[in-house]
């Protein structure tokens, strides 16, 4: 046997012992049934995810390598990760010879965000066919910036990510009053997408509150989540940059995306500031164009998930629609609870 058939009989090998191992992984789990469907989540490493989807998580954790220029998207779902990848896209790519002047030839007008920012535990290492392979993503120039995102927790990422390399992690999170309501909006689109039953009715908003507050939703909890990558961005300015959905679409928008666009290391220069680019940038990104794309109104991303999903409402303060007083007031007291010894807070309106 020549050293190319032992080196691919050796990783078929590695990756069956692998697979074998990340099922009884999953058996092993505590297991609950996912807004009362089919559907189930596990409880791993302190967060739940989708049983179906952790073999695609620990593949992502045992073999993706970061480097030192590589940009990486934190979020939890719904807390306005589409919208962030558009402006980390446009921020990095504005030079581009390809894409200038980038508002009549941004890669945004023909591809979903998602498309341009790739995904890592439900994309790359996902199977997704619209992002490159694990092998691929490897391939890529080392002159540029890669642009990656994911969903789990600080605690969870590889080391590659965490300590070994120098790459930045971009986190933005959104008040919980309103991921809850586009969560919301989100889950129920797609639990019968994931593996439910036709039939299945799903339960009121009221009655998937009670699982948002406990954390039962794919990468809860909520303040966990959120609370981690804040002490890290305390911890570590340099590494982790912390931005609130309210702050990029409030009167403090263009100091964040100055701040932003600083921290990846493609910073305004005055002539740019002074021509408008800045605010050309959140025109194009703002969620209002981008729904209105004739890309984001059609197709999927992937089998399970329509382009048009990713873009509902995106604003501030859309919960004062959904919330009952005493959901008011459940939420009012975790926040209390969970930030009290914190200097964290957001914009609710």
């Amino acid at each position: 046997m020549n050293n190319d058939n032992q080196n691919e009989s050796d990783e078929t090998i590695q990756l069956q012992k692998f697979e074998e191992q990340a099922e009884q992984l999953i058996q092993s789990l505590e297991k609950v049934k996912f807004m009362g469907s089919k559907v189930e989540i596990v409880k791993y490493q302190n967060f739940w995810c989708r049983a179906q989807g952790l073999k695609s998580i620990l593949h992502y954790q045992y073999h993706f390598k970061a480097r030192d220029s590589d940009i990486i998207i934190g979020s939890l779902p719904k807390s306005g990760t589409t919208w962030l990848k558009s402006l980390i896209f446009t921020i990095v790519n504005r030079l581009n010879p390809d894409h200038h002047p980038f508002k009549q030839n941004s890669p945004l007008l023909s591809h979903n965000p998602h498309e341009l920012v790739y995904f890592l535990e439900n994309g790359v290492y996902g199977g997704n066919p619209k992002l490159p392979t694990p092998l691929q993503l490897q391939q890529l120039p080392t002159n540029s910036p890669r642009l990656l995102s994911t969903h789990l927790p600080y605690a969870s990422f590889p080391e590659s990510i965490k300590s070994s390399s120098s790459c930045k992690i971009v986190y933005i999170a959104r008040n919980p009053f309103d991921t809850f309501v586009s969560q919301w909006h989100w889950h129920s689109k797609l639990i019968n997408n994931w593996g439910g039953d036709p039939e299945f009715e799903l339960p009121t908003m009221e009655d998937y509150f009670e699982d948002f507050c406990l954390g039962k939703f794919p990468v809860g909890p909520y303040f966990d989540h959120v609370i981690e990558f804040w002490k890290q961005s305390v911890k570590q300015p340099n590494k982790v940059l912390f931005l609130k959905y309210e702050d990029l679409k409030g009167d403090y928008a263009v100091l964040n995306l100055k701040k932003l666009a600083e921290f990846v290391g493609f910073p305004f220069s005055n002539q740019e500031e002074s021509e408008g680019v800045i605010n050309d940038i959140m025109e194009l990104c703002c969620i209002n164009n981008l729904k209105e794309l004739e890309v984001n109104k059609s197709g999927f991303m992937h089998k399970l998930i329509e382009n048009k999903y990713y873009f509902r409402k995106g604003e501030v303060g859309d919960w004062t629609n959904h919330f009952t007083p005493s959901m008011v007031e459940r939420i009012e007291n975790l926040i209390q609870e969970n930030f009290r010894d914190i200097d964290l807070s957001f914009k609710m309106q």
